[in-house]
């Protein structure tokens, strides 16, 4: 591929050519007036960069398929709509029809590759008298009369990863740890009360309102409170509601409040005098799928698909709704921050009320920027070939426009006079970068593109136009095991009007049948959640008929249910890895300065204990360490590890004090800019459950339960009105996942790196809602479970006949990192396939085999792990080789259990990363299928063939209480006098 360009202005090639991660800059200066020929290395390899926007006029010629075609800089709108092509082999064009750019996927900060096309339209705003603008008839179709200046239209696609409040640290602690001491096992005998007084037999669950208050006083006494976060609530109006800091909107109260906001399908961002139309308005963005940037990203050292990452540009103006008094001295504020919307105000100089507020809500069917006097602009940075007057189409209240772009595209633009006499008919297309209405406007304006191909969206968007939503609310029960959650949006404007709201892939799968009806045909693609479907309605009901609600502490799987019961030679290896690991030096491995780690220590220690306790039967072990792990987690409860959590009066939340006072963003992973609560907290909340579980009488000492439930409130709040904490701060229940990403300004949206720690956080509210008794909690948990099970099965983890991601990424099989505008398969912390890959395996808890299906697994295995695969497994050292073998349990348990136990004696405390314990993987694969009596052959068959267990919870004659499976009261008296020590 050959580009030739005619510069202009003086710009700066960087190349990064060390590759993923490099920190190599290399630099091309291109003077003025030089010609220059770039081969394919600059823009076809995925470590070359460009950061500068090249002002000239382009012809692109690339060679596909042993054929060179021309890129032209508008879009084929038809062939956009009739398919879902897959990554473009072009460059990436600016225009909003582009072919696509060759981008690349080191983790360098501010690196972005722009190019430009040319478009003519004019970059200064112009208003003219109301005087000058022409009253127009039904179907009167204007053409820009004034003349224009010739400008680019350029898009960026961010290549490199946005490090700031990340680390490169890896997931889990790195030492291998060996026995400190010998332990001394407690007498059982001696014990009163030493485990729950009642059963618990979990066959069935009844939450009528699973949205609940968990707990609603302020945080205990000693998690001290701080009101000077380090980020501030810039433009942020007073609110009753607590403050969000992982939405979708964020980016508009963080840096200069420019990069873009995804509500999907649509992306908008404050224009800021910026961009092709200089404009101070909002601007609004649809990308079409021919339009996003990657291919030649392939690493084949890592990447098992076609292409490494894709991305869609950003800063393409296609549509801007602003007006004629908004200038430089201008502000946005934003107000009413709630768990699905935000109103976006930009104020004019001197104003005392919002010239425009953009109430933005997720899936919004239109773009609706609500007028309060001004003079309306309406611009676009790729130009505007025609506008037509259409007349009314809601009785005298809204009247609608269509303005043809130089994209080939449509977009409708409704206009809803708050005053009869306001001339509706009077927006003037004054040049082909700018519409002006008539002036003292009060009301509301909106914008809809139409999809290519579609022989109704027109009359769709005709019959909801002039109604919009202001917020949403959600509802939710469970029964038995079934579940379902309504979203119910809040309607303004012609309320008379149904509702249009898009729909994601899951919502689709999940719709329940009284939503069905209103399911329209108009779809437009998202960037990275597929294609968008309308629907009419004011609320939406969702099914998850699948609840996994018999899923304990035990090692469990859809086909298994939990398993408690493992063969005799499988009890002997687990006691005596859970004797060694006992004797570790826990209260050091839990103290080391992270959040993060101490939880995942933490856990891990609580798992072992349940493990030896329930699947090995050795109480007197599991009560030792069980001493062990509480005096541990006290340290935590009572705020003296080495950096304490504080509770942040700014924005509302339980934040580590690492950031404070000049500490970088990075520390502890982000987490006091409220990076990964969910990661870290979820590791507590779960240890804190297996406490409860093996001591119930815990629950009730000092602040246990009230500590563990601040935890919970801040990741994974259940309501909208806790003085202290957000509604779901990372949860999104748009979206079906959480976002791990905080107060920190990206150019690619919110993004989430591991899936299944996602989960494990949501497992971790079940397991401690089920364990405190707070069943709201528990069917809550269990709900999140399931949508994150459908969710992470379209947009994270690729099946071979994935449709919605482009078929050139599945391949991969993980996503790596989802952003909300692009998906990159590497990580924050380096590049290996068992990095990549890992994240989304760790921890292997029982809920892993919900959303990993054997499948999925059978299919990763095979295209990165197995004999044939990008790195086989005995390529793989460290902690990363035991995350891969226990996650093999899935799919081969007898292989995984061998390894674990070392029969093969391949096994070795290495591979054991510091959140991981030889105890429980054992455990897990011997349960899974691993270690039935007979020979290898013989439990390769008894796996494949065994039936569903069910589980409850039994006591025993000292009191003390454990899973056991139906089929455990069969064991034999000399198992149970065998592990009584």
């Amino acid at each position: 591929m050959v580009l030739e360009l005619m510069v202009v202005r003086k710009c700066q090639f960087i190349n990064f050519n060390s590759g993923r991660g490099s920190t190599t800059d290399h630099v091309l200066n291109l003077d003025i007036d030089d010609t220059v020929a770039i081969t394919h290395d600059v823009f076809g390899s995925r470590t070359k960069h460009c950061c500068c926007s090249l002002n000239a006029s382009a012809s692109f010629s690339s060679q596909v398929s042993s054929s060179t075609s021309t890129i032209s800089t508008t879009s084929q709108s038809s062939a956009a709509a009739s398919s879902q092509p897959p990554i473009s082999t072009s460059p990436v064009s600016a225009s909003s029809s582009s072919s696509n750019g060759n981008t690349t996927n080191t983790e360098t900060v501010t690196s972005t590759e722009t190019l430009s096309s040319t478009t003519t339209l004019v970059n200064t705003i112009t208003s003219v008298p109301d005087v000058s603008l022409t009253s127009l008839t039904t179907s009167q179709v204007q053409s820009a009369t004034i003349s224009v200046t010739q400008a680019n239209t350029t898009g960026a696609v961010h290549t490199s990863l946005e490090t700031s409040g990340h680390t490169s640290a890896l997931p889990f602690p790195t030492p291998v740890f060996n026995a400190t001491s010998t332990l001394s096992l407690v007498q059982t005998s001696t014990l009163t009360g030493a485990g729950p007084t009642a059963t618990a037999n979990v066959t069935t669950i009844q939450a009528g309102n699973i949205f609940v208050a968990i707990q609603t006083d302020a945080p205990p006494s000693q998690v001290t409170s701080r009101g000077d976060h380090p980020v501030p609530t810039l433009g942020i109006q007073q609110q009753q509601e607590r403050l969000q800091t992982n939405k979708f909107y964020a980016n508009f109260f963080l840096g200069d409040q420019t990069a873009g906001t995804w509500t999907h399908p649509y992306s908008v961002a404050w224009s800021k005098g910026t961009g092709e139309t200089g404009s101070w308005g909002l601007a609004v963005s649809h990308i079409e799928r021919d339009q996003l940037a990657g291919s030649n990203s392939r690493d084949p050292s890592l990447d098992a698909g076609q292409v490494g990452f894709f991305a869609a540009p950003v800063g393409i103006q296609s549509m801007v709704l602003s007006a004629a008094e908004l200038d430089a001295n201008s502000t946005l504020t934003t107000d009413t921050l709630t768990s699905f919307s935000v109103n976006v105000n930009l104020m004019a100089r001197g104003a005392q009320n919002p010239t425009i507020t953009f109430p933005l809500v997720q899936g919004m069917a239109f773009i609706t920027g609500s007028y309060g006097g001004g003079t309306p602009m309406l611009q676009s940075g790729i130009g505007i070939t025609n506008l037509t007057y259409a007349g009314a189409v809601v009785g005298n209240t809204t009247y609608k426009y269509r303005a043809s772009l130089n994209d080939g595209f449509d977009w409708l633009i409704y206009v809803t006079p708050a005053n009869a006499f306001y001339n509706e008919n009077s927006f003037t297309l004054l040049t082909t970068g700018e519409i002006q209405g008539p002036s003292g406007f009060g009301g509301h304006i909106q914008l809809a593109k139409v999809p290519a191909n579609s022989t109704d969206a027109e009359n769709v968007y005709d019959a909801s136009a002039g109604a919009y939503p202001t917020t949403a609310s959600i509802s939710g029960s469970v029964s038995g095991t079934s579940g379902s959650y309504t979203i119910s949006w809040t309607k303004a404007g012609v309320t008379s009007q149904q509702l249009l709201m898009f729909a994601l892939p899951h919502h689709m799968e999940s719709l329940a049948y009284e939503s069905s009806g209103g399911i329209t045909d108009v779809q437009l693609i998202t960037t990275t959640k597929g294609m968008a479907t309308a629907i009419r309605g004011d609320s939406w009901t969702l099914d998850e008929p699948n609840l996994p609600i018999d899923m304990s502490f035990a090692p469990w799987s859809p086909e298994l249910g939990s398993v408690v019961s493992v063969s005799a030679a499988a009890e002997d290896a687990i006691n005596a890895a859970g004797y060694a690991e006992l004797s570790q030096n826990i209260s050091q491995q839990t103290n080391v300065g992270s959040l993060y780690y101490d939880g995942k220590a933490l856990a891990k220690f609580a798992t072992i204990i349940y493990t030896v306790n329930d699947i090995a039967n050795n109480k007197s072990l599991a009560l030792t360490g069980l001493a062990l792990l509480e005096t541990a987690f006290a340290l935590h409860v009572n705020n003296q590890m080495q950096i304490p959590i504080v509770y942040d009066t700014v924005w509302g939340g339980a934040v580590s004090a690492g950031s404070y006072n000049g500490g970088s963003s990075g520390v502890d992973f982000g987490n006091t800019y409220y990076n990964d609560h969910h990661f870290h907290y979820g590791y507590f909340v779960y240890a804190a459950a297996v406490i409860g579980y093996m001591r119930p009488a815990w629950l009730s000492e000092g602040s246990n339960a009230a500590w563990t439930n601040m935890l919970v409130r801040d990741y994974a709040n259940s309501v909208t009105d806790d003085e202290f904490f957000p509604f779901q701060r990372m949860f999104d229940w748009y979206h079906g996942h959480s976002w791990a990403h905080g107060l920190i300004e990206t150019a690619d949206g919110k993004d989430q790196e591991s899936s299944s720690e996602d989960t494990m956080a949501s497992y971790a509210v079940k397991m401690w809602g089920r364990i405190s008794g707070d069943v709201n909690m528990e069917a809550r948990g269990n709900l999140m479970l399931s949508v994150q099970q459908r969710s992470l099965g379209l947009y994270y983890l690729y099946l071979g006949n994935n449709t919605v991601e482009p078929a050139d990424f599945i391949g991969n099989k993980v996503a790596g990192i989802l952003f909300e505008n692009k998906i990159d398969h590497t990580t924050y912390f380096g590049a290996e396939p068992e990095y990549i890959q890992g994240i989304h395996m760790l921890p292997q808890m029982p809920c892993s085999t919900l959303t990993r299906s054997k499948e999925f697994v059978q299919q990763e295995w095979d295209a990165y792990f197995g004999p044939q695969g990008i790195k086989p497994v005995e390529q793989v050292s460290g902690g990363w080789r035991g995350i891969l073998m226990a996650n093999l349990a899935t799919i081969d348990p007898v292989n995984s259990y061998d390894f674990f136990s070392n029969s093969t004696g391949n096994f070795s405390v290495d591979y054991l990363d510091g959140g991981a314990s030889q105890t429980w993987y054992l455990a897990w694969s011997a349960a899974l299928g691993g270690s039935q009596a007979g020979s290898g052959k013989v439990r390769r068959e008894a796996a494949e063939g065994r039936g569903k267990r069910t589980v409850s919870l039994v006591g025993d004659e000292d009191g003390f209480i454990g899973e056991r499976s139906a089929r455990g009261s069969l064991r034999s008296s000399r198992l149970r006098q065998r592990t009584r020590r």
